[in-house]
């Protein structure tokens, strides 16, 4: 258990004090895939959704989504958010939305989950402005991409 800093000496949950921590810039990039048919790409990239414009409506909720990061994952901090930047894309060869999540903060811990809580709303509202059409989206790769800044260090995944 000691190496697990999210519980106390009984075992159970707590929030990491992180108030000896020095405040240093810190960054997260995360991404997710949202998979749909040809025909559903296809309203997507023309407009063709009742609901609205898909990648503009999803870029909004992955803003929101991060910051409410603090109010729907319990041992999370609330974060002073700097700057939160989504972009949405379609890849036609692979049939998806690709959707990268850029959250940034000088603080006292990062903005990992803030990122993927961005990553994570915007295909989920892809999904709810989908669903009417398609039953059978699949939502995948929900993933860090790179993280800067606090005592850990820099991380960059290798995408193949």
């Amino acid at each position: 258990m000691e190496d697990f800093t999210h519980f106390n000496a009984q075992g159970r949950a707590k929030m990491v004090d992180v108030g000896e921590k020095p405040p240093t810039r810190r960054t997260a990039s995360a991404g997710a895939r949202v998979f749909v048919n040809r025909d559903t790409l296809v309203r997507i990239r023309d407009g063709g959704m009742k609901k609205g414009d898909v990648l503009a409506v999803a870029q909004v909720a992955g803003i929101m989504g991060a910051k409410r990061t603090a109010e729907l994952i319990p041992m999370c901090h609330p974060v002073q958010v700097e700057g939160i930047d989504l972009a949405l894309t379609l890849d036609e060869a692979r049939c998806c939305v690709d959707i990268r999540a850029e959250v940034r903060c000088g603080g006292r811990t990062g903005v990992e989950m803030e990122a993927l809580t961005a990553a994570s709303t915007a295909a989920l509202t892809v999904y709810d402005m989908c669903k009417a059409i398609q039953r059978d989206i699949i939502i995948s790769d929900i993933r860090l991409l790179e993280k800067t800044g606090g005592i850990h260090g820099d991380f960059v995944r290798e995408e193949h």
